[in-house]
């Protein structure tokens, strides 16, 4: 029996105002709301925290969610941690929909960085309401077999030096 997921059902993050998250992902992401979700306690935990829990969903019915807490202290994040590390990149159909996805947005007064021509995908970078990084990419290479295997080669240079890897031979260029 494999236990490797089929797909992605949802991530979920923390917002300010469920309702300004919504009209962001629906009004410019074409995103849909289709289920919003509140209660007074968590159920995995049982502990007390009123939150509504809201889901924006893609094409293939994966969702984006989200959880308003009010009554929790501000939201914040990892000092350490860089801000571009930590951000969800969401696949668009063709480069056309990214650039027209950049207009609606740079249109809206989002910042948008790129397009960026990168490793694996072309992409653009901005912030939901909330701090959230986002990118939307459109894919320019679709792993393969030895792609799979380069990247073992690559992760066991990496975990040896925690240098970037440049001088191997790859089966697989990107």
């Amino acid at each position: 029996m494999s236990f490797t997921p089929m797909r992605l059902d949802h991530v979920a993050y923390r917002c300010h105002d469920a309702a300004e998250t919504a009209r962001f992902y629906t009004t410019l992401l074409d995103m849909r709301l289709v289920a919003a979700v509140t209660d007074s306690h968590v159920q995995s935990t049982k502990e007390r925290c009123p939150h509504i829990h809201v889901f924006f969903a893609m094409e293939d019915g994966s969702c984006v969610a989200f959880f308003e807490t009010p009554e929790e202290k501000p939201m914040g994040r990892d000092p350490n941690t860089p801000e571009w590390v930590q951000h969800l990149a969401l696949q668009v159909r063709d480069r056309e929909t990214l650039l027209a996805a950049k207009a609606r947005l740079e249109a809206a007064g989002v910042k948008v960085i790129g397009p960026k021509d990168g490793h694996l995908c072309v992409s653009i970078y901005f912030f939901d309401p909330n701090g959230h990084r986002l990118e939307l990419t459109n894919r320019k290479v679709v792993p393969d077999a030895a792609m799979e295997r380069d990247a073992q080669r690559i992760l066991e240079r990496w975990s040896q030096t925690k240098q970037p890897v440049k001088d191997l031979e790859l089966e697989h260029q990107i």
